[in-house]
């Protein structure tokens, strides 16, 4: 059994094979409609074998219905266009939490060399201080601005069409509060980037861009 994606974004199906070829014949589905068969990935109904000819006998009668069907395949570009927006945000919540940590670093390390930590009177405090003026501090910089940088290259990534696993997780981290860049910054566009990368369409995009 089949089941497509429609131009309208929706599922349609299942059907069996017979059936698909009607739809294919009636100019409702085309070669780059996307095809789910038993759960399986989705991808362009061009690389199933048993539709070349169907598809042959509709591309060589052309039928008018094709691009007004609500079952015609949508354009790569559309799902191009969809993670363009949530990718450039997130390299923009990337880039200010990059900055910022950056600044960071250098205070902390043009602080341990040129400044005196000044006791407050309070001990824990002074020894949480301390600490993060010491090594802690340093790795803790350092690791935020490596996952500041994992969320611009993800962005990048995203509105490329590439490395469907690095753009999750680069939404995630952003998504995460403690890890997102500038505290909740990259909350909002890490979300909205994690409800187009779950859409079947857009995941089909990636998996034809890498083969």
């Amino acid at each position: 059994m089949y089941k497509i994606i429609g131009a309208d974004q929706k599922e349609y199906g299942p059907v069996n094979a017979d059936e698909l070829r009607a739809w294919i014949g009636q100019g409702r589905a085309n070669g780059q409609t996307l095809v789910m068969v038993e759960n399986g990935p989705w991808k362009p109904l061009s690389s199933y074998p048993e539709f070349a000819d169907a598809l042959r006998t509709a591309t060589a009668s052309a039928p008018p219905s094709l691009s007004s069907s609500p079952l015609a395949s949508p354009r790569a570009s559309i799902e191009t266009r969809t993670v363009q927006v949530p990718g450039i945000l997130l390299i923009v919540a990337g880039a200010i939490g990059a900055m910022a940590n950056s600044l960071n670093l250098l205070g902390h390390v043009l602080g341990r060399a040129f400044f005196q930590t000044q006791s407050s009177g309070n001990p824990e405090l002074d020894n949480f201080v301390q600490i993060m003026s010491g090594s802690l501090g340093l790795l803790f910089y350092s690791f935020a601005l490596a996952l500041n940088v994992l969320v611009i290259v993800g962005g990048w990534r995203m509105t490329r069409l590439s490395n469907y696993g690095w753009c999750v997780a680069a939404a995630v981290v952003a998504v995460v509060p403690c890890l997102s860049p500038c505290c909740c910054l990259g909350v909002p566009p890490g979300i909205w980037a994690l409800i187009i990368l779950s859409r079947p369409e857009v995941k089909a995009a990636f998996e034809n861009r890498a083969s």
